[in-house]
Parts: C-alpha cells; sequence; structure tokens
C-alpha cells in the first residue's frame, strides 16, 4: 500500500531532483550554462514546497513535492516534483502520489493545480490541460533563406500598430490556454510588455523584424538575445492570416535563427501556448524539442 510521510530535511531529495532536473534540461539540448541558469530559477521558490516521502510497505520508493501560493488574487497548487524510482514504476504508485498531491493542495483552498513536466508523463496527466509548452532547437549552421521572403528591422512608425497587436495577442493566448480570466490576462500583458520592452524599439538586446514577401509585409517577429547563456528567447514569430498555409511559418523560423546567430547565440527558444496545435506541429517538424509542458487541472477534480 502506498503511503506518504512529509519530509523534516529536504536537503537529500533536493540534491536529487536537481540532478533529474539537470539532465533532462541539457537532454533537450540547452547547454551547460543555459541549464544551470534554468535551474536558478527553479530554486528560487524550492523553499516553500512540502516534500513527502512516497512509501510501499515502509520502503522509500519516490517524492512527491507540493505548493499552494496566491497567482492573481487566487490560490493555486503545484507539484514541483513527482518521481517514483525506476524499480517501482507501474504499480499505482505515480497515481496514488498524483491523488495525495491533488487532495493537500485542494484542503488548502487552491482552485487549480498546476505541473511542469520536464519528461513525457504518459496517462498520469492526461486529464490535465496543456497551458504551454517550452521549446528549443540548437542552430548549427545559418538556416537556407525562403525564396522570396525577406526580413528587416522594424521602424518606428510601425512600432505602434505591432505592440498593440502583440498585446492583443497575447491575452488571445493566455486566456485560450486557461491560466487567467481576459481581465487578469489584460493586466498581465500590460505589467508583461512594460517590463520586457521598456525602450520600445531601442531596448537593448531586442531583435524587432517585418517579414516582406515580393515587397509585402507578410509577418513579424521579436526575440530577445542573451535570454540565457547562448540562448534567444523568440517572444514572437508571426505571420498575418491571409498569408499562412503558404510556407510561411518556416520563413520566419529561419528568420528568427538567422537573427540568433547574428547575435552570437547558438539556439533558439520559444513559449507555445496550449491550444495552438498549429504551432505546436510546425515546430515539432522543425526540430524544436520539448524543455518543459505546463499543465494544469481545476480543483477539485470532477468526477469522472
Amino acid at each position: 500500500m502506498t503511503g506518504f510521510g512529509v519530509l523534516g530535511d529536504n536537503t537529500d531529495w533536493q540534491k536529487d531532483f536537481e540532478r533529474r532536473l539537470r539532465a533532462s534540461y541539457t537532454a533537450a539540448g540547452l547547454g551547460a550554462a543555459a541549464a544551470e541558469r534554468m535551474l536558478e530559477g527553479v530554486r528560487d521558490g524550492i523553499g516553500d514546497w512540502t516534500v513527502a516521502e512516497i512509501t510501499d510497505a515502509g520502503t522509500r520508493v519516490g517524492h512527491v513535492a507540493v505548493v499552494v501560493a496566491d497567482d492573481n488574487g487566487a490560490l493555486a497548487g503545484r507539484i514541483g516534483d513527482l518521481h517514483v524510482d525506476a524499480l517501482h514504476i507501474g504499480r499505482g504508485h505515480e497515481q496514488a502520489a498524483r491523488d495525495w498531491a491533488e487532495g493537500w493542495c485542494a484542503k488548502r483552498g487552491a482552485g487549480r493545480l498546476d505541473i511542469r513536466l520536464t519528461e513525457p508523463a504518459g496517462e498520469l496527466f492526461d486529464g490535465y490541460g496543456v497551458r504551454g509548452q517550452l521549446r528549443t532547437r540548437r542552430v548549427g549552421s545559418p538556416p537556407e533563406p525562403v525564396d522570396g521572403v525577406t526580413a528587416r528591422p522594424m521602424t518606428q512608425a510601425e512600432y505602434p500598430d505591432w505592440l498593440a497587436s502583440e498585446k492583443a495577442a497575447y491575452v488571445g493566448d493566455i486566456v485560450r490556454a486557461g491560466a487567467l480570466s481576459h481581465e487578469e490576462a489584460v493586466l498581465k500583458s500590460d505589467r508583461d510588455f512594460a517590463e520586457l520592452i521598456p525602450e520600445g524599439l531601442a531596448t537593448p538586446d531586442n531583435t524587432f523584424l517585418v517579414l516582406e514577401a515580393a515587397g509585402e509585409p507578410i509577418g513579424t517577429g521579436w526575440l530577445k538575445h542573451g535570454h540565457l547563456p547562448e540562448v534567444t528567447y523568440g517572444y514572437s514569430l508571426y505571420v498575418q492570416e491571409r498569408h499562412r498555409g503558404k510556407g510561411y511559418g518556416r520563413a520566419a523560423m529561419s528568420a528568427g535563427e538567422q537573427a540568433t546567430l547574428a547575435a552570437g547565440d547558438s539556439t533558439l527558444m520559444f513559449t507555445v501556448w496550449g491550444g495552438n496545435d498549429v504551432a505546436m506541429n510546425l515546430y515539432t517538424s522543425a526540430g524544436y524539442r520539448v524543455v518543459e509542458e505546463m499543465r494544469s487541472l481545476r480543483l477539485p477534480r470532477s468526477a469522472a
């Protein structure tokens, strides 16, 4: 029978957790320095986690870590870790740990439970909706340009309309992924853009592009260089709806990869929001690997 006991000292668990997380990041293509920077972000909140030892007839078989915290005025839970040792996989401990985590968070008032997966979870979290994926690809050599498509710097005159469009699209992505209400998403969008590009086009280490075909604008791109060591983060590579289905999505990615190399980085990273299956399929076909996948479930879990 599966049991759970909250640890008083998390030191050994944390060492093993960081080892596993570092291995998953490097396996996804991140360099050692970038993987370490990702780990730093995880460590920032790890001290608040409650870690329980998973046992079977008194023998430790794994760990589960949980936390409940305020998220935009509402309580949300998170499964920070759920790991069962290889010798004990497939005996029902994973599902028991998931159920324990859901109950623990629900008892503390959480209306939503999140988990960030760094490896496939099989059917264990099928009932959790995909909120987004972090994807990455190492750019080994300059990509082949797409015939007839060019990229140029965005002008100051083009920036205000682009900013308004990007903020609206960001709000739509957040709402579609089920992360926040529309009103909450608008506030988050305003805060995030003010923090990320306070100087507009002049914000250092950012590239703003306009994609053109036959002299006509067909899309835009926004990239942040040095987001992690040797990693450029693609905040947006957008193709106008009337120009989709013509191969321009690949052209936008090619422009992003060229800008990545030009800035001295070697890896391009994106977040793909849940519900955007077209983008997920495009990134998969282009060789972008999933570094992390964010999923969530409304609590309490509805009866099956």
